[in-house]
């Protein structure tokens, strides 16, 4: 990564910015070339059996506050704020880092993921003596034991926090696999912040479970998990009548095929995924419970949730809220043009579907949705946390104007994501990630333009960057002021103009460009 003095000078107030190009070795799979961009050919490596491989090439992300917030010290004793995410943030440049580097830690309240798993359905001593050893294989310094793509002792770390928004991006050099989250808090980012420390290490450890009976105890698992009494219970995202306390009992599927591929486990791993962020919610709502009588603010707190998990050639998508993927691929009607299409869904009141199911879940109240909002205080339909419009005893805890008044049958604001997955071909050419503040300005065909273009024109320069620098353009433009005059309002008074906005974009593919992108500070 290299840094540039011609860079404008608002850009230099962007609270992330970095840019990676991937080095990685894998297994041999198919080609996948995005059609009009300047690659380099792959290069063999010594061992003939591996070459460069990776489902993507390159990745930037940038992001810009426009909020003020103070950063989270006191989450769950201050041990997300104060030791976990100092160990991950890097805003400014990838950094090496174990695999797995807080996921020890997780026990930070008694609805952790080690304790969770043993309580979750299970009551023998040999279903809480599996957890516990799966448990103890994964927080211990080396897990070579694993085999699919998580078998990895270091991994590539970049983010940051950005106003509000959270943005985390890791990847494997080793097994060119590639995890991406945006977090969209509102409220305060205490939400967006506890995602950030724990959602990521919530999926590694059940995409772990997946492999357990194949790799690490193909018999003994097994056989217990074809047992009537164990089960893991997983909000279910298809039933939008369930809420996080609502669970449904699952099992754990066999696995036969020694190659974990994703053509045969694309649903298992949507299902992890789910179960993660599931967990993420149950863990997060157990701590406000616990500290909400000190700080009630904590009930209103809440993000969106934008993750993806890219491996091969295959994307895997979960969303909660407004922030959005989208991926832009040719079409054989024009050539050289390139369509868009989103790979999330938008929750909020806005959408006509989403509305409709808020009022029919709802047929006893007259107001669940009073001037354009959930309850009259959240455009969202779907969300993390915010727990006084999903449980009365949160909403109790809050004085005055801020309580909802009338909250007749909660949750009104759902936590079951849309999840979905998408084969990579090669009429497939990258994929934008961006929390809301970038629509705000942005179509989703806009957005695509305006980063093809640039990397046509640059091809070394930073795609998400330079969506960030438009975004400041326009609104200073919708302003009627100059950009620098617009930056140079203090974040807080500059919400007016724009919110937070965070951006990544991912080159798909398994060749390399010819430059990296560039991370200016």
């Amino acid at each position: 990564m290299e840094g540039s003095d011609d860079a404008p000078v608002y850009s230099r107030e962007l609270s992330v910015s970095f840019g990676y190009q991937c080095n990685v070795t894998g297994p041999s799979i198919p080609s996948i070339v995005p059609e009009g961009l300047d690659f380099l050919n792959s290069t063999t490596i010594q061992d003939s059996c591996m070459k460069m491989s990776s489902s993507f090439s390159c990745l930037s992300g940038a992001a810009l506050s426009a909020n003020a917030t103070l950063a989270n010290t006191n989450l769950c004793n201050g041990l997300i704020g104060e030791e976990i995410l100092p160990n991950l943030d890097s805003p400014r440049s990838f950094r090496r880092m174990a695999s797995s580097p807080s996921l020890s830690r997780l026990d930070f309240t008694s609805s952790s993921s080690y304790s969770s798993f043993t309580s979750l359905g299970g009551s023998t001593p040999k279903d809480k003596d599996f957890a516990e050893t799966l448990w103890k294989s994964m927080s211990a310094p080396t897990r070579t034991e694993s085999s699919t793509f998580l078998n990895t002792m270091e991994v590539q770390m970049a983010g940051g926090a950005a106003g509000e928004d959270r943005v985390q991006a890791v990847c494997s050099e080793e097994n060119g696999w590639l995890f991406c989250g945006i977090y969209d808090g509102f409220n305060g980012r205490d939400a967006a912040d506890f995602l950030a420390g724990t959602l990521y290490e919530n999926i590694c450890f059940y995409l772990h479970m997946l492999e357990w009976n194949r790799k690490k105890q193909p018999g003994s698992f097994k056989s217990t998990l074809e047992g009537e009494d164990v089960t893991l219970h997983i909000a279910l995202p298809d039933d939008p009548g369930h809420s996080n306390s609502e669970m449904e009992q699952a099992k754990l599927p066999n696995y036969v095929d020694e190659e974990f591929t994703h053509e045969n486990y694309s649903s298992d791993i949507i299902s992890c995924l789910n179960r993660a962020l599931a967990q993420a919610e149950g863990d997060f709502m157990y701590m406000v419970e616990q500290e909400m009588e000190d700080r009630p603010d904590l009930v209103s707190v809440g993000s969106c949730v934008l993750a993806i998990l890219l491996y091969r050639d295959h994307i895997y998508v979960q969303n909660l809220g407004d922030s959005r993927a989208i991926l832009a691929t040719s079409t054989i009607q024009e050539e050289g043009v390139l369509k868009a299409i989103q790979l999330t869904e938008t929750h909020t009141v806005d959408n006509e579907s989403e509305c409709n199911k808020v009022l029919a879940d709802h047929p006893d109240d007259p107001s669940p949705i009073i001037y354009g909002r959930v309850k009259g205080k959240l455009k969202l339909t779907r969300a993390f946390g915010v727990g006084y419009l999903k449980k009365s005893k949160m909403n109790d805890v809050l004085m005055g104007i801020l309580r909802v008044r009338n909250l007749c049958s909660p949750p009104y604001v759902y936590n079951h994501p849309f999840t979905m997955s998408h084969r990579v071909s090669d009429k497939d050419q990258f994929v934008v990630l961006g929390s809301d503040g970038l629509f705000d300005f942005f179509s989703n065909d806009e957005v695509v333009k305006l980063v093809h273009l640039f990397i046509q024109n640059n091809p070394s320069g930073d795609p998400a960057k330079h969506l960030v620098e438009q975004l400041v353009q326009r609104a200073a433009d919708n302003a009627g002021f100059s950009t620098e005059d617009l930056m140079s309002i203090p974040a807080g008074r500059r919400r007016k103009y724009h919110d937070d906005v965070t951006v990544l974009v991912v080159i798909l593919g398994n060749k390399q460009r010819t430059s990296a992108a560039s991370a200016y500070l």
